[in-house]
């Protein structure tokens, strides 16, 4: 892939790493759609804002209808309620689980035609090594590991269209997301230039840090591997 030769749309463009990747994308001379629920949120010189919400079928479809020179999907627009899988709202649960599983899925069905007529394409979903291992309680985890199933799933389906499904895997990011982490967090500059870099190599599944790779080679060793604490004893 060329990216100076693509047509892309980041959905969720208008902060984090959403905003990164559309800038990415266009220092690399493609033509960039920056998604966001409200357009005017948009705030990177050289983008066209477009109007999307991923969890609204009008709203995808109306994407899908401006944008008939697509080459590049990357599905970014995310969402986060904290909502606890025990006792949380499952209204913010199911918001999560809309958002990142049925959202993506929606975008993918809406412009995966448009990517075909115009001779294939790549689409990129941002995942989290979240779909592989839990953190916490809440229900992001577990919708992040739904898209990365479904990721999984639509590969085969979309590979004989022409069209790569990649997905990017990464620990947390210095975003406003995880403005309450603790933990080490990654630039989301330099993230975005790796999968930027990732789809460009035409790969699969990008792997981005050093945790979302040992927790992915710690999936031949099981639970025990992934989850020592319920093995510890007083």
């Amino acid at each position: 892939m060329e990216i100076s030769k693509q047509v892309a749309l980041v959905t969720g463009a208008n902060r984090g790493l959403g905003y990164h990747l559309a800038s990415e994308l266009l220092a690399r001379g493609a033509k960039v759609y920056a998604g966001a629920r409200d357009p005017k949120a948009i705030q990177l010189p050289g983008a066209i804002p477009v109007q999307v919400d991923i969890t609204d079928p009008q709203s995808v479809a109306k994407a899908a209808e401006s944008i008939p020179d697509l080459t590049l999907l990357v599905n970014n627009a995310g969402s986060h309620t904290g909502a606890s899988l025990l006792d949380g709202d499952m209204e913010q649960i199911r918001l999560d689980m809309e958002t990142h599983y049925f959202g993506t899925l929606s975008m993918i069905r809406a412009f995966a035609p448009i990517l075909e007529k115009n001779g294939g394409g790549t689409i990129l979903n941002i995942l989290s090594v979240l779909s592989w291992v839990t953190v916490g309680n809440t229900g992001y985890p577990a919708a992040k590991s739904a898209e990365w199933n479904m990721t999984n799933t639509l590969r085969t389906v979309l590979a004989p269209k022409n069209i790569r499904l990649s997905g990017l895997h990464v620990a947390f990011m210095d975003t406003d997301m995880t403005a309450n982490v603790k933990a080490p967090k990654a630039s989301p500059a330099d993230i975005a230039k790796i999968a930027i870099d990732g789809i460009e190599a035409d790969k699969y599944e990008i792997v981005a840090d050093d945790f979302s790779r040992n927790v992915q080679h710690d999936f031949a060793g099981g639970i025990q591997a992934l989850y020592p604490q319920l093995f510890q004893t007083n």
